[in-house]
């Protein structure tokens, strides 16, 4: 058990800090005198899905105007898009890159040979509007922002720091009146990896900014913190979640086995650049599936594609064929990091066909957000991948989300320094509220979770993948909703760890997928029923 006085007090609490956590921290340090606390559970707070985005993000092209982004942004997501969320994000987010990314950060986009930004087309996009940093856009971003959030001394930034649940009035409140009070967040309790231990971080606003979810699939571009933890802790809490049938499959991800996760994402930059999908007989499919658009097919259309090719030619991948369409030194000076991390797993992609499959990429559901990022509970916001904001619909336009997590990142910030003033008062009596009790007596077995979270993994990809059916999600109901209770049952009887969080949270975040995929009977943007 720990003691009250192991409570944190903060102002504004960022669970999270890829691009959308990391923004609303930066705009909250540097345009006010709030405390606030950044925590991540990973090692190094640049790890996040943001680090290990490779396309770009989305700017204002030479021919670009709002109005032809907006309808690029519905006709991918399946006209599904909430239009308020679109429009905002088509009006706020190149001004938002200029000033923030650029101007600020001094993050260096990649250049023409006249020095002029070097604007980029992507599949489903009608015009060259992507910036990009070579292959490597999300890590220039995060490592520039990280940087520049550490440099105020006003934001606590803690590594290794795990989420375990958001505290609310309705839930851990010791005073029995609070539950006459609105749905209201207060912080969370956080376990502190290395002394092993949970505190209660008390704060006048929470941005939950935790990523995805790809983690709870067996195949998956996303590193191993995306396993749907905020989503977990969301509906735990009672906070409101829409859309989480909405998983989009990136469609071409290095295949080196059966057993390799997660995968290295090979960027849909390369098909806007040239590169065929082909068959293991070399040939090109892509026309037989989409003629319309061929290779530069919405993703869930490519990635679908793929998954009936594998099925029609009996195999086990495909092959994405950049070296008939560039010539090698370009190759390198093109795609840097993919040409290494391909390298290393012995493909040589000046020379060789790449081995691809699709993998669970991006989380297009979440918690319910409004147009300033806040919840359906008081004080709690939402930002990135972890929310819903609707601007993706049913499908995401690629390197929407960049842009996603960074207008959304900014408008919470600023919604919260309108509502929060120095020495404000909680929303609760500190010491109402009460300490972690930690019930576990023995040490986790590693074994037990590993092979629980190999059990998730299977049942998603094999029943709530690409193409879902009524006998499908039923039986993924079923199997969820059984190793739910055992987890449980675990959960409380061992000592707390991060992978132990992480297990509970994934299996929660499984059935909540699960569950809205069987509520929604029709076929729309990355959610297909085959019945």
């Amino acid at each position: 058990m720990n003691s009250p006085e192991e409570q944190v007090l903060t102002d504004v609490l960022v669970i999270g800090s890829g691009i959308a956590g990391g923004v609303a921290a930066l705009a909250l340090a540097e345009n006010s005198q709030l405390q606030v606390t950044v925590v991540t559970s990973a090692p190094n707070p640049w790890e996040s899905n943001t680090f290990y985005a490779q396309g770009g993000i989305i700017g204002r092209g030479p021919e670009d105007s709002a109005e032809l982004l907006k309808e690029d942004l519905l006709r991918a997501g399946g006209g599904y898009n909430n239009p308020q969320a679109v429009a905002i994000l088509a009006r706020e987010g190149p001004r938002l890159l200029q000033e923030v990314l650029i101007n600020r950060l001094g993050v260096t986009f990649t250049e023409t040979a006249e020095h002029d930004l070097e604007y980029i087309r992507e599949a489903a996009h009608s015009t060259s509007r992507i910036l990009h940093v070579a292959d490597a856009t999300g890590r220039a971003i995060e490592e520039k922002l990280i940087e520049a959030v550490s440099r105020f001394p006003n934001v606590t930034l803690l590594s290794l720091h795990t989420a375990v649940d958001l505290l609310t009035l309705s839930h851990h409140s010791q005073n029995p009146l609070d539950v006459y009070a609105p749905p209201t967040c207060l912080g969370a309790y956080i376990f502190d990896q290395k002394r092993t231990i949970v505190n209660a971080y008390l704060a006048r606003k929470t941005v939950l900014a935790s990523g995805g979810l790809g983690q709870i699939f067996l195949h998956t571009t996303n590193p191993a913190t995306a396993r749907g933890d905020g989503l977990a802790m969301a509906y735990r809490a009672g906070a409101r979640i829409i859309n989480a049938e909405y998983i989009q499959f990136h469609p071409t991800a290095l295949y080196r086995g059966p057993a390799d996760a997660p995968r290295f994402l090979i960027s849909e930059t390369m098909r806007g650049v040239g590169a065929r999908l082909v068959n293991q007989q070399g040939q090109p499919f892509m026309e037989k599936y989409a003629p319309q658009w061929k290779d530069l097919a919405p993703r869930d259309v490519v990635a679908r594609s793929i998954h009936q090719e594998m099925l029609e030619t009996k195999a086990e991948r495909v092959f994405l064929d950049l070296r008939s369409h560039m010539a090698g030194e370009r190759i390198k000076e093109r795609f840097p990091t993919i040409y290494q991390r391909c390298l290393e797993a012995g493909v040589d992609v000046t020379r060789e066909l790449i081995p691809v499959v699709p993998a669970a990429h991006y989380f297009c559901g979440g918690v319910w957000v409004d147009e300033w990022g806040r919840s359906s509970l008081r004080n709690l916001y939402a930002v990135g991948e972890a929310s819903c904001t609707g601007v993706h619909g049913a499908n995401r336009l690629g390197s929407a989300s960049l842009l996603e997590g960074l207008v959304w990142g900014w408008r919470a910030a600023q919604d919260i320094r309108r509502a929060t003033g120095r020495g404000e008062p909680l929303n609760v009596n500190p010491s109402d509220v009460p300490p972690w009790y930690d019930t576990g007596r023995c040490v986790a077995d590693p074994a037990l979770i590993t092979q629980d979270m190999s059990t998730i993994k299977n049942i998603m990809w094999n029943y709530v993948g690409l193409v879902r059916s009524s006998a499908r999600l039923a039986r993924a109901m079923d199997e969820l909703r059984h190793l739910r209770s055992e987890i449980d049952k675990f959960y409380h009887t061992a000592k707390l760890s991060d992978s132990l969080i992480g297990l509970r949270n994934s299996v929660q975040a499984a059935l909540t997928v699960a569950m809205a995929a069987w509520e929604n009977k029709s076929s729309r943007g990355c959610h297909y029923r085959e019945d």
